[in-house]
């Protein structure tokens, strides 16, 4: 299996394990994430630390995750991002619309502060 995937109590973390998140893997992540939102999940770290190319159909996949996360009132983090990763989300000005922590551990505390904020 290319990702993990592990519920806790207010975030359910996804974390690859391919150095290539493109076409071969992207369609099952969208499935994995269509999946989670279905059984209610609002907030989803994606630990990207094993991933060193993203293209577009990964770039897709963030973004459904980021939709689906939005539209259930949560939040979607990315964490772990190598720098080819990184840079291709700032070339494509994604840095400005998804929510970037260097750890999961700071994805755990950015989340618990958005939370907080609408409490």
């Amino acid at each position: 299996m290319s990702f993990k995937t592990q519920r806790k109590d207010k975030y359910t973390l996804v974390k690859t394990s391919v150095e290539k998140l493109d076409t071969t893997v992207a369609p099952s992540l969208k499935t994995e994430l269509v999946s989670l939102s279905t059984e209610g999940v609002k907030n989803i770290i994606i630990d990207l630390a094993s991933t060193r190319y993203c293209d577009s159909s990964g770039l897709s996949a963030i973004l459904v995750a980021n939709r689906i996360c939005k539209n259930a009132g949560g939040y979607l983090i990315i964490t772990g991002l190598q720098e080819p990763v990184r840079n291709l989300i700032s070339i494509s000005q994604l840095d400005s619309i998804l929510n970037i922590a260097n750890t999961v551990t700071d994805s755990i505390e950015m989340l618990n502060e958005k939370a907080g904020k609408e409490e």
